[in-house]
């Protein structure tokens, strides 16, 4: 990426932490702006553990022909538990992202959708040849039903199981009375339970904040929180939604959004 100045002076709030966070920090930084770390969201242990057992030893003795995963912090959960996924079990990432962890994991990824990097995507273009078997579906508590009946409507036998919690995090006062006086010039919204957050934390927003989503099911959940969004990234990536602050950054009434 090269480095530029086009955000310069521009304070972004990150509302994820970790290496995600950091990442998006420093190609903010190379851009000139001030990133304000301040994650919003945070994980915590299913509150069905007992299910969720039980999912992962029919898992690893072949009881699914598929799993999908959905998630960086699903393949966190997978290694925790040490699951050794069966060669005869397929694995389908949601997006390249995920995919990408999966590989970092150790774990081979035989499925990701070419065209849209979502559930609804995943659902659209899953291979017209696997419309049968079992499948099972470690996701989030909040997950939007839209793998399970998008799969089951296909014709697959689709099992959920929550693998984790997506809990609250309260933002300090001062990003709160930061993003309340317009100090903070952009805020990236990465996920509809981010939104939500923003939403409930820190709405109303400045006029002149820019709202800047991963995606467009990103921004429809956004939307739906009652927020504004202003920036839509092209793709479900970090590079991108940074690349979609500085194209609007660059041509305000020509960037992708709304």
């Amino acid at each position: 990426m090269t480095a530029d100045k086009t955000l310069s002076g521009w304070r972004v709030l990150v509302p994820r932490g970790g290496k995600w966070g950091d990442g998006v920090a420093a190609s903010l930084r190379a851009h000139g702006a001030i990133p304000v770390i301040a994650p919003m969201i945070n994980f915590a242990a299913s509150d069905d553990e007992a299910g969720l057992a039980r999912a992962l030893r029919e898992l690893q003795s072949g009881g699914f022909d598929w799993i999908v995963i959905t998630s960086a912090t699903t393949v966190d959960v997978l290694t925790s538990q040490n699951v050794r996924i069966p060669e005869g079990t397929k694995i389908a990432a949601v997006g390249e992202t995920t995919g990408a962890a999966l590989s970092l994991a150790g774990y081979r990824v035989d499925y990701v959708p070419e065209v849209d990097n979502s559930a609804r995507g995943l659902v659209k273009e899953w291979p017209h040849g696997e419309i049968s078997g079992r499948v099972l579906i470690p996701q989030s508590d909040i997950a939007e039903p839209t793998l399970v009946s998008g799969l089951t409507a296909l014709g697959l036998n689709v099992q959920f199981v929550s693998a984790y919690r997506t809990v609250g995090v309260p933002v300090a006062d001062h990003v709160r009375a930061d993003v309340a006086s317009g100090k903070i010039g952009a805020i990236l919204v990465t996920s509809g339970s981010v939104a939500r957050q923003i939403a409930a934390q820190l709405a109303p927003l400045p006029a002149a904040t820019i709202v800047a989503c991963i995606g467009p099911r990103t921004a429809y959940d956004a939307r739906a929180a009652g927020l504004i969004v202003h920036v839509i990234a092209e793709y479900r990536s970090a590079e991108s939604l940074v690349e979609a602050l500085v194209d609007h950054a660059v041509n305000p009434d020509g960037a992708r959004g709304a």
